[in-house]
């Protein structure tokens, strides 16, 4: 004969069942938003900030120390402005900057006269190594005295995973991490100046008398998808191609840290996926 259950032990078997169930749902419901959360990216290190809160939408290997490349010349251009110096000043292109440079490519030449906020501009929207060559070598002190200032402003800035050696981004000592650079942006979006130079489209300056004209090393700028407030490019072999923003996006003031990123264009390949990515999560989560 088949024991007939006591009340309570109908009521023990319904309450696990119930349990197992909602431990069923919820462990499907986290694997769901786990996909949700997932974005591909060929960048070897990735950081998405919310620019207010400071909180990671995207978070790959951030504190992963690496060569930046010619990010670094974000911290170049608030070195020299954090200095006051006369943006008016003209400073003529020598062979030390060359020598700065190796033999990295340049379409400036030795002798030229330009004026430091022109070095400035041609630093920051076209990475100009012989531009950042020459700001760095005619710094109050020379170029040691600069990349202290460098280091010194990094290590004020809680940037301790980060060194300079020079202000270019042409050596692989220069490295820091994606959480280091989410900083550095936001402390250089202070700068009216480096915010404009960085984001503007195109740029002409006289050399020996004839017009030479650059334009921004990220083509995103002249998208209309796009609403950049801050931009910087970077690349040598060493550090891949690197890319940081402060943009609007999907409503949110993002900063975007890419570094590492190998493939001619695989670091604008990686903000447009963000930038999809966003749009679409944040979209379902408005409709749901």
């Amino acid at each position: 004969m088949q024991r007939k259950l006591h009340p309570l032990e109908g009521i023990v078997a319904a309450f696990a069942l119930f349990i197992a169930l909602a431990l069923t749902i919820g462990f499907a419901q986290a694997d769901e938003i786990k996909k949700q959360k997932a974005v591909f990216l060929r960048s070897s290190s990735a950081l998405v900030l919310d620019a207010a809160t400071g909180e990671a939408v995207i978070d790959k290997n951030s504190d992963a120390v690496v060569p930046i490349a010619s990010i670094t010349k974000l911290m170049t251009a608030m070195v020299i402005l954090d200095r006051g110096l006369d943006l008016e000043t003209r400073i003529v292109l020598s062979r030390d900057d060359i020598r700065t440079i190796k033999r990295s490519r340049t379409r400036l030449r030795t002798g030229a006269s330009l004026t430091r906020d022109e070095l400035l501009m041609l630093s920051l929207m076209a990475s100009e190594n012989l531009a950042a060559a020459a700001l760095g070598r005619t710094y109050p002190g020379g170029m040691e005295a600069f990349v202290e200032a460098m280091n010194a402003k990094a290590e004020a800035l809680g940037m301790s995973d980060t060194r300079f050696v020079e202000p270019t981004g042409l050596s692989p000592q220069n490295v820091s991490s994606a959480r280091d650079l989410a900083q550095l942006v936001r402390a250089a979006n202070n700068y009216p100046l480096i915010r404009e130079y960085s984001t503007r489209e195109r740029g002409t300056v006289q050399v020996f008398k004839r017009p030479l004209s650059f334009g921004n090393t990220n083509r995103l700028v002249r998208s209309s998808q796009w609403d950049i407030d801050l931009s910087k490019t970077g690349y040598i072999s060493q550090a891949g191609r690197c890319l940081v923003m402060r943009v609007r996006l999907a409503s949110k003031d993002l900063i975007v840290v890419l570094l590492d990123s190998w493939g001619r264009q695989s670091r604008i390949g990686d903000a447009n996926r963000i930038r999809k990515w966003l749009e679409s999560n944040l979209s379902s989560a408005r409709s749901s």
